[in-house]
């Protein structure tokens, strides 16, 4: 799937064991001391990708990822610097095998706009602060749910408390809205269109934050396995909300 039609190419997710450690730990950024917060769990790390190294690693598992599935994706806009968009990556100390992308509204609006202007519109002009989730993608040799949560969840993080997002829209192909409905709660806007730039299907997919406020009070942490969402493998929430102070401070 194209980057703007943003789709999880990522394998049957499960559960990771609770004995995973989530911390948050402050590293050097590339332009000085500004202290950054990254999600770290046992094994791997979960951070904003600031150089053009990491935007270019992150942009070949894109390519890697969809290309497997037979979708063509855009790398050069992938890897150049935009202040609109947020690109995370998921890596150990060898490997990068996870990334997503969060896109903030800015004057060129958000790329589900290309089909969904009116739709996201409503939300705008009613004092809503929207963003979306692209480019995800996670190698199916590390997939997990607790992957995909930590990357979501830094996503949320810089979303509402540092950006004051309000909600949050994806767009996908039809066949993979119920992934996105289980595990985070979207709901549909709009019907199925047609992209012209790759003449496939989509569908926008709309979640208000605040409910994503309110799940990870009520399961994060858990490990619940008879919660079938993503929300018990997510940092807990006293955990998040410190974080989330630090990383508004220092941004």
């Amino acid at each position: 799937m194209p980057p703007h039609i943003s789709h999880t190419a990522i394998s049957a997710p499960t559960y990771a064991s609770a004995s995973h450690v989530l911390r948050i730990v402050p590293l050097e950024t590339p332009s000085g001391p500004r202290p950054e917060y990254v999600i770290e769990r046992k094994g791997y790390t979960v951070r904003v990708a600031r150089s053009s190294a990491q935007r270019a690693r992150a942009t070949m598992l894109v390519e890697r990822m969809y290309s497997w599935r037979g979708y063509h994706t855009e790398a050069a806009a992938s890897v150049r610097q935009d202040s609109g968009r947020i690109m995370l990556e998921a890596s150990s100390e060898s490997q990068l095998f996870g990334t997503l992308t969060l896109g903030l509204d800015s004057e060129q609006g958000l790329l589900a706009d290309t089909l969904y202007e009116d739709e996201i519109d409503r939300f705008r002009r009613a004092g809503g602060k929207v963003c979306e989730l692209s480019k995800l993608a996670v190698d199916p040799q590390y997939s997990s749910k607790e992957v995909l949560a930590s990357l979501i969840q830094l996503a949320h993080i810089h979303a509402r408390i540092v950006h004051e997002a309000t909600d949050a829209f994806i767009e996908v192909n039809p066949r993979h809205a119920v992934f996105y409905k289980r595990m985070l709660g979207f709901r549909q806007l709009g019907s199925v269109r047609t992209c012209p730039r790759v003449d496939a299907p989509a569908v926008l997919l709309h979640l208000e934050i605040a409910y994503m406020d309110e799940q990870i009070r009520k399961h994060a942490g858990s490990f619940d396995t008879r919660e079938r969402s993503l929300y018990p493998a997510f940092l807990p929430d006293w955990e998040v909300e410190g974080a989330a102070v630090r990383i508004a401070e220092a941004a």
